[in-house]
């Protein structure tokens, strides 16, 4: 039941997904400021992230971060309301991502702590089909305000709202963990292991066997690279995304947010797919496949913005498949990962996260407008080819 406060906070941020570009671009400006307001939301939340991850895991005090993010998103959502400059808004959208992001960290900590490694897969996969439904509830939410022509005044009220909502309840059902030790006796689990398999490495070649085992340990950093490369493909592909639908397939806004309600219906479904596989996959070999299968896609969309033959279905589809397999991905790369960062750097994976969105945000949007969304397409593309290389080769 702690999860319900998140449900209603990725409500507001689903209906805020397409609705803030579509926003700005209606009160003058650009693709430019669209991805400069994201870049700068994504950078200043960088050093935030480690931040909170590490104030969090210093203090073992949880609830009150998670509570710090709802409550700062619904104050600056409704101080929104107040201006229509795009420097203001940028500056505002800025704090808001500071604070926004305080609760991811100790989210995935409440995940880890409150759950056996075994059990890692599941939880974190119900937990993103949990909140992916909140999100698509949200662009549900969005499809009707559009249809109905709600003023974006109160629209952003309402998004302030719904994160008031999810505060109290988070207030009421969030509690922090009695006792902090899975992630400390996984790490303990992963060096006694490391340790066994090389003394019976050694072991078998002293007694004159051969063998074709190789001792090798996670490479954090390998990892890491190929999470931010994975990051900044993702987000150059989908900034411009909702202006892409909007402006160069010439669909309405409620159309948009129905191709979005699509593609979030495809999350859900894939986070239900990964908590009933996450105990019999090599998340690695998984991992490598999925990003993969995500460079293909990247490429497919080149033909769909080229050729206006069934332009929208192929487009809805390709987004379907895209968040599918997103939603495999980030079960896979959770569960991986909790096991590999040490205690008091929990917010090394939203970091990672955030510095390669916060460069996709930008660069999605200059090659949109400056040379075209094939460009968009095809850089997204290899960029992902990029990280599959790191991924497959250096972790």
């Amino acid at each position: 039941m702690w999860r319900l406060g998140f449900f209603f906070h990725e409500m507001s941020f689903g209906l805020l997904s397409v609705f803030i570009p579509l926003y700005v671009l209606a009160i003058g400006g650009s693709l430019v400021d669209i991805g400069i307001m994201v870049a700068v939301a994504l950078f200043l939340a960088i050093p935030a992230s480690f931040f909170w991850g590490y104030a969090c895991d210093k203090t073992r005090r949880y609830k009150r971060y998670i509570l710090i993010s709802f409550l700062s998103s619904a104050i600056v959502l409704s101080l929104f309301t107040f201006t229509s400059s795009i420097l203001l808004l940028t500056m505002l959208y800025a704090i808001m991502s500071i604070f926004h992001i305080a609760h991811e960290p100790p989210k995935n900590v409440l995940v880890a702590e409150l759950y056996s490694r075994e059990q890692w897969g599941r939880a974190f996969a119900l937990y993103e089909a949990f909140t992916e439904a909140g999100w698509l509830v949200g662009l549900a939410l969005g499809f009707f305000v559009s249809v109905y022509g709600v003023s974006s005044t109160y629209t952003l009220f309402l998004c302030s709202g719904l994160n008031l909502v999810a505060l109290v309840i988070s207030l009421f059902l969030v509690a922090d963990p009695v006792f902090l030790f899975e992630r400390g006796l996984v790490s303990i689990e992963k060096s006694i292991d490391f340790t066994y398999r090389g003394v019976a490495i050694a072991s078998r070649i002293l007694d004159g066997y051969t063998t074709n085992e190789r001792l090798k340990k996670e490479n954090l950093t390998a990892i890491c690279l190929g999470l931010m490369l994975f990051s900044l493909a993702t987000s150059t592909l989908f900034t411009p995304l909702p202006v892409f639908l909007s402006s160069q397939l010439v669909l309405p806004t409620s159309i948009v947010f129905a191709v979005y309600i699509l593609n979030s219906g495809a999350g859900v479904a894939g986070y239900i797919v990964a908590g009933r596989r996450s105990d019999s996959t090599s998340k690695k070999s998984a991992i490598n496949r999925i990003v993969m299968f995500r460079a293909v896609l990247a490429f497919a969309f080149v033909g769909a913005a080229l050729v206006p033959t069934y332009q929208v279905a192929s487009t809805a589809l390709i987004l379907v498949l895209y968040n599918f397999a997103y939603a495999l991905f980030l079960v896979f790369m959770l569960s991986l990962t909790m096991g590999l960062i040490p205690a008091g750097k929990s917010g090394l994976f939203n970091a990672l996260i955030g510095a390669g969105a916060a460069g996709g945000s930008f660069i999605g949007p200059f090659l949109a407008e400056e040379f075209g969304f094939a460009y968009v397409f095809i850089v997204t593309g290899v960029v992902f080819l990029f990280s599959y290389i790191v991924f497959k080769v250096f972790s």
